[in-house]
């Protein structure tokens, strides 16, 4: 064990050392009211050896929380992904459409599980049965306020397929029906290139063989 590790035990890491009252926000200023909304945050913290930091400026991205669910058939090893046009990616060089887990927004009022569930309807014709629940994380917490809950989803995906989504909401989204292996070689082939595709599919290789076993 090294000297930092004497210096900060496993168990120190349970908790972190300061919250949200070791912050102190001097200014909000709203700079743009979209979609979504960017704020401009003058705050000071407390620092690890003590005392506070001088004021400083960040500039942080107000979204709503959102959920993601990999759409697993068990029975066929199969999973079913969604490609559509992502506007973030416009200047990517390869291409601006993306293959991904089905996703949404949590909008007032919703559990996580009932926006899975929606969304599987809406991007994908889909239907779930047991909903897993993965991992929560923040995908980008320098700069932005979402949070992340991701889902497998157990379905049959026997008849999936097509072209889905809202009208109103601009949705253009094909479904793909993949063996587990086909969707493993696009992974490592740099295919499936965001982040909620990236953590479902590698706890999916984790958990694979237990699934399966369930049948």
């Amino acid at each position: 064990m090294s000297e930092t590790d004497h210096a900060n035990p496993p168990d120190a890491l349970a908790a972190a050392p300061f919250d949200a009252q070791d912050v102190e926000l001097l200014e909000r200023r709203c700079l743009h009211q979209g979609f979504f909304r960017l704020e401009e945050l003058h705050l000071r913290h407390r620092l690890f050896e003590g005392g506070w930091s001088g004021a400083m400026v960040r500039e942080v991205h107000q979204r709503h929380d959102a959920v993601g669910v990999l759409l697993y058939d068990v029975e066929r090893d199969a999973v079913a992904l969604v490609e559509q046009f992502r506007a973030g990616a416009l200047d990517d060089p390869d291409s601006p459409w993306k293959l991904e887990i089905v996703a949404g927004l949590v909008e007032r009022g919703e559990s996580l599980a009932e926006v899975a569930r929606r969304e599987a309807e809406e991007e994908a014709g889909c239907r779930v049965g047991e909903l897993i629940e993965l991992h929560t994380y923040y995908p980008s917490p320098g700069a932005c306020n979402e949070r992340v809950t991701l889902f497998c989803g157990l379905v049959d995906s026997r008849g999936l397929g097509g072209i889905h989504g809202l009208d109103e909401e601009h949705e253009d989204i094909r479904v793909h029906v993949l063996s587990f292996h086909r969707a493993w070689e696009l992974l490592l082939a740099g295919r499936l290139d965001n982040a909620m595709c990236l953590i479902a599919f590698h706890w999916l290789a984790a958990q694979r063989a237990s699934l399966r076993a369930r049948r």
